[in-house]
């Protein structure tokens, strides 16, 4: 039922200023009147959810997605600074609103500001906009609200959001040199495909030669790509829609997960980052006086992998049965075996087979077909997919054992639980991984050139010798 607010006279004169429910205005004014009172002024009451209602027709835009990182950032040093310099929360929140470009953020914290007007406090009003504050930001203004140190909490947040976007930065910025020169490879290497070796073939064809083994393998993938291109555009986008469906399901993305984090070369800076992300975010939490098992709750989802979403499961259902934290974090951090991890292995191993196949399978019925030649390269694919399938997946069984917690990760936890300093041990353990991903990644970097090198280098060269062979016989039968 509507509250009204009245001002109202009584029978002596004196101002009476009140509320009261009524179904409408006039009621209001009736139930009013009966009390003896004389209305002067009456006005219906906004309710919180009313004056949000109200506040929401503000001009605002379309967003898609979540607010960036980057802005996130940006925006939480300001609020640690404005509340370091004693302003209150509103009106810090407001000068920060309007300092946005319309976007996420900026509606988001129209929201927020309409909320806080209507009564809720910041971290009931943040956790309205899950896409912008995530559930470990809520909760550590949750625990500086109640620790009466939201300035502190402010700044350990924007700290923590800050060293996360470094990484990220870095990792990416050291990939985009390898990838750029792939692309050029590949660039190049497809026209020499699509348009040099035709020409050759050509020649070859007019002159009635018999092509070498090598000559022959050339064309045919030079025929593959000029004549299925778009199928070196799909099996990509095939794959990673295929990967994506088999991760909605519970033990795909398990299996999957566990085979990422394992992969030669690239799955160790996956598992490296995920610690240092890991071992912040829960030091964070506890620095910021958030309960244990509600922060590792908290990491759990942060993490990004089933693998550590299930390590830290049984760590906090470990936790609740009165252990410490370090002897479960060792006991459930083994990798395992798991069926759908091995299928992974195996579709990995089997992948240049399965190119090669295809190869010799669109050579099959051309001019090329002289019989020898494609049932060659269908044995060899039959060959590389077989052996690559099995020894990646022996390969996959072998790291069954391995665990993705090392003895320092859990030596450093447990000196942190005897001595009362966790928060600063994890600290310590996020900055180490933080160190070991910059160092594989400059690593990475360094090497990835030296190996593009390499990789032309062969590529042209085979090309070269391919076309020339037969070019070699052409004149020495001439001559």
């Amino acid at each position: 039922m509507p509250i009204y607010q009245f001002e109202a006279m009584d029978a002596t004169g004196q101002e009476i200023r009140d509320e009261i429910d009524a179904a409408n205005e006039e009621e209001a004014q009736t139930t009013i009147r009966q009390m003896g009172y004389f209305v002067t002024k009456i006005s219906q009451k906004k309710q919180a959810g009313d004056a949000a209602a109200a506040k929401s027709g503000k001009k605002r835009g379309f967003a898609l997605g979540g607010a960036k990182t980057k802005h996130i950032c940006a925006f939480t040093r300001q609020l640690s600074i404005l509340q370091d310099a004693g302003l209150p929360i509103l009106r810090s929140l407001k000068i920060l609103e309007n300092n946005q470009k319309p976007g996420k953020l900026k509606f988001a914290l129209m929201d927020v500001c309409d909320e806080i007007e209507g009564g809720a406090t910041l971290s009931e009003a943040m956790a309205k906009s899950p896409k912008v504050f995530s559930r470990l930001y809520v909760n550590m203004i949750k625990a500086g609200e109640a620790g009466g140190a939201l300035e502190t909490i402010l700044q350990r947040l924007a700290d923590f959001l800050e060293r996360a976007e470094s990484l990220k930065r870095k990792v990416k910025g050291a990939l985009i040199y390898p990838v750029i020169v792939v692309l050029v490879a590949v660039m190049i290497l497809s026209f020499i495909m699509l348009f040099i070796v035709p020409t050759f073939e050509t020649m070859f064809e007019e002159f009635g030669l018999k092509l070498p083994a090598p000559t022959m393998l050339l064309i045919a993938m030079s025929n593959y790509i000029s004549g299925y291109w778009f199928l070196l555009i799909a099996m990509p986008i095939v794959l990673l829609i295929t990967v994506k469906l088999m991760r909605k399901f519970r033990h795909g993305r398990m299996g999957f997960d566990m085979f990422i984090i394992k992969v030669p070369i690239f799955g160790g800076l996956i598992e490296k980052n995920i610690m240092a992300r890991t071992s912040r975010t829960l030091g964070t939490l506890v620095a910021s006086g958030v309960p244990i098992l509600e922060a590792i709750n908290i990491t759990r989802e942060t993490s990004g992998n089933a693998m550590f979403e299930r390590m830290f499961t049984r760590v906090n259902e470990s936790i609740r049965e009165g252990e410490i934290i370090s002897k479960p974090l060792k006991q459930y951090s083994e990798l395992g075996f798991h069926p759908m991890a091995i299928v992974f292995w195996a579709l990995f191993g089997s992948f240049p087979g399965c190119v090669l196949m295809s190869v010799a399978l669109t050579a099959k019925g051309t001019k090329l077909d002289d019989g020898t030649m494609v049932q060659t390269l269908t044995g060899m694919g039959t060959y590389a997919i077989v052996g690559g399938a099995a020894l990646a997946a022996l390969w996959g069984v072998t790291k069954i054992k391995t665990r993705v917690v090392d003895d320092l990760v859990v030596n450093m936890v447990d000196v942190g639980e005897e001595t009362g300093e966790l928060d600063t041990m994890l600290y310590k353990v996020a900055d180490t991984y933080d160190e070991e991903v910059r160092t594989m990644t400059d690593g990475l970097t360094a090497l990835m050139e030296p190996l593009m090198i390499v990789f032309l280098g062969l590529a042209v060269g085979f090309i070269v010798v391919s076309l020339f062979m037969p070019l070699v016989e052409l004149i020495s039968g001439l001559s």
